[in-house]
């Protein structure tokens, strides 16, 4: 299961910069706009302080974090859904992705030009967001031209697209994301084949300076909050060139490198949280052997589903699941003493796995 977040904006905003940061990697970020061509995929480890308690109970030879994927996508530019700059990769490689972190440049620094001329957040975010309207509206009236050319033929399920096309078109046209249209879920599962841009969640990003980290940060968000119209937990705002420091350190350093910020963690960990909330994921354990792992599935997965996310074999010869919540069994300090303490549970197939449960699935 491929959970992605891909990380867009203008160029020289700070995507590449946070990128490396989270992925711990190097890919190229330079003073120059599209110094970033095709994206780069980095597959982040979850912190998770509930996997770190289970190692210390239960002493496992291996704990094994969750991942999520960034995708650091090229940069997007005035005209880019009519293929200016690198338009027409940028909106390949976002239809990709499960949901969107935009990146927002909210720091002046002479020396990293900006493709605008001078620091706007506002209007750089209209810029992206207009330009993904633009590209779906393009999407929309294609589409549209052709499902009513299958009509005229006869085809009566291009008969019953039509009109939620043209609601879709219409919609665009005023300026408002498909996210953002009064649609049915069903509608919304119809339109899944179009890939629209601006059906993808978002975060926002404030990318700060190092001067405005910690007492300031809420005042961007706020600001970011307001002009978006998304509520405040949508909003993370981080130093991207502070967060590169920290990434860079000996983990032995880094707690003192926060510390000396008057931080408690690092804005990463609060973006990957802010991403897992956005995406609606939970975390489930599994206890396997010399190793205790985490997993991740979107919130409402069934047991046999969640153990597919293990293996499919799991989830084709799926028997039962043995359920325990993390606390219980932090509580028991052991499966074994769990179960004696009738903290076990049997769950079927379509038992929903919710967030901290430790599973043992049963299997032919």
């Amino acid at each position: 299961m491929s959970l992605e977040l891909g990380i867009i904006g203008l160029p020289n905003v700070g995507k590449s910069t946070l990128f490396n940061a989270l992925a711990q990697t190097e890919a190229a970020c330079s003073n120059y706009p599209f110094c970033t061509i095709d994206a780069n995929i980095g597959v982040v480890p979850v912190a998770d302080e509930r996997l770190e308690h289970l190692g210390k109970i239960l002493e496992p030879e291996k704990l094994t974090p969750t991942t999520i994927r960034f995708v650091d996508i090229a940069g997007l530019v005035r005209g880019a859904s009519h293929g200016e700059g690198l338009g027409n990769r940028f909106l390949a490689n976002i239809r990709e992705v499960d949901a969107v972190a935009h990146v927002v440049r909210c720091f002046d620094d002479p020396s990293v030009s900006h493709v605008e001329g001078n620091v706007d957040p506002e209007r750089d975010i209209g810029i992206v967001n207009a330009e993904l309207v633009l590209a779906d509206m393009d999407t929309a009236s294609r589409n549209l031209e052709k499902r009513t050319r299958d009509a005229g033929r006869g085809d009566k399920e291009a008969g019953k697209l039509v009109p939620l096309l043209t609601r879709v078109h219409d919609g665009l046209s005023r300026g408002v994301a498909v996210r953002e249209q009064e649609l049915s879920e069903h509608d919304r599962e119809r339109l899944e084949e179009y890939r629209f841009l601006t059906a993808l969640d978002v975060l926002y990003v404030a990318n700060i300076s190092e001067s405005d980290v910690g007492e300031r940060e809420s005042e961007w968000i706020e600001r970011i909050a307001s002009v978006t119209g998304e509520p405040p937990w949508k909003v993370v705002a981080l130093a991207g060139a502070l967060e590169s420091e920290l990434a860079a350190l000996e983990e032995s350093d880094r707690d003192e490198f926060l510390e000396g910020w008057g931080l408690s963690e690092p804005g990463l960990a609060r973006l990957v949280r802010a991403g897992y909330r956005l995406l609606d994921l939970v975390t489930f354990f599994t206890i396997k052997g010399v190793e205790v792992r985490a997993w991740t599935v979107p919130a409402g997965t069934g047991a046999a589903a969640a153990a597919g996310r293990i293996h499919t074999d799991m989830e084709q010869g799926f028997i039962k699941a043995e359920v325990v919540t993390y606390e219980h069994l932090v509580e028991a300090g052991s499966m074994h003493a769990a179960r004696d303490a009738g903290h076990v549970r049997t769950e079927g197939r379509d038992s929903i796995i919710l967030d901290g449960d430790v599973v043992l699935v049963h299997f032919h």
